[in-house]
């Protein structure tokens, strides 16, 4: 590093054919960058720059080797106003790891203000139900509930928080009496969802005065998406736990029929986590203010 740093004071000087020029160029001092060469040229055992009272001058060995790190340089400075300019227009890949929901319900909506003005940037969402590394898998940032981040991550709300609900159609309902409490799903057709990182099905969280359930209810079907269960329920096959803004269309219309509403609380909204904003892209960051929950 240190012979980096002689290296470029030894260029500037040279261009400039000036110590007083290239000083103030770099913000130090005549001396200082006088110092410098002497300590340069003691290095490399040879005379690199001519001193007179008017004029400095590259030696043969300093011609040489100003016409080797000149390109150099500027290619480095090249780079350098590159990446200043991808900091005032955004540009690159943003890989982000999401569940379905809020892939589907916060991360789509985001994208369709976010991209048109941001031609440059590309987002790739993985949809994984699964507790991601992102880290290790090198993913930019996730989503998760809020209670799902962990301590060591840069965690920011981008939604409210919300409701499951539980549904089933009139005509299954036709056949089988709407269950009034959790332990009356025992005897309905649950259609249930795999959670992936352990195998096991996805319990229904279902609270009421401070009374927690966790259901895990028998039935014929089991998927590990949201289309797939909806419309099982649609089509009378049983009752599904779904989120609540997934199902409120059908429930207004009458195709689907909600029950034990008062057993469904509210959970923490979805949050978008990434490892440190010191190291956050210029896309990432600007993602990230669209997506920002504000409260109303």
């Amino acid at each position: 590093m240190q012979n980096f740093n002689d290296l470029a004071t030894f260029a500037s000087v040279a261009r400039e054919r000036s110590f007083t020029r290239a000083a103030a160029k770099l913000g130090v001092s005549p001396s200082a960058l006088s110092q410098t060469i002497r300590n340069l040229e003691e290095r490399v055992g040879l005379r690199l720059l001519m001193r007179t009272t008017r004029s400095v001058a590259p030696t043969e060995a300093g011609e040489r080797l100003l016409r080797t790190l000149a390109p150099r340089f500027e290619e480095i400075e090249a780079e350098l106003a590159t990446l200043n300019e991808l900091r005032e227009k955004p540009a690159g890949t943003v890989r982000i790891t999401a569940g379905e929901h809020p892939a589907i319900s916060v991360l789509q909506p985001a994208l369709k203000r976010f991209l048109p003005d941001h031609p440059d940037v590309q987002v790739e969402i993985i949809v994984d139900y699964g507790l991601t590394d992102i880290v290790a898998e090198g993913y930019d940032a996730g989503v998760r509930m809020g209670e799902q981040v962990a301590k060591d991550m840069v965690a920011v709300r981008i939604g409210p928080d919300i409701r499951m609900a539980v549904v089933g159609s009139p005509a299954y309902f036709s056949r089988f009496p709407a269950p009034e409490t959790p332990h009356d799903l025992a005897a309905h057709k649950c259609i249930n969802m795999r959670m992936p990182t352990h195998g096991g099905l996805f319990p229904w969280g279902l609270e009421k005065h401070g009374r927690e359930v966790k259901v895990r209810g028998d039935g014929q079907l089991v998927f590990n998406n949201l289309g797939m269960r909806l419309s099982s329920a649609l089509d009378g096959l049983g009752v599904a736990y779904m989120p609540e803004d997934q199902v409120l269309p059908y429930v207004d219309t009458g195709r689907l029929v909600r029950v034990l509403e008062d057993w469904c609380p509210y959970f923490p909204g979805y949050h978008l986590y990434y490892p440190s904003r010191r190291h956050t892209s210029p896309a990432l960051s600007l993602l990230v203010d669209v997506l920002r929950h504000r409260s109303a």
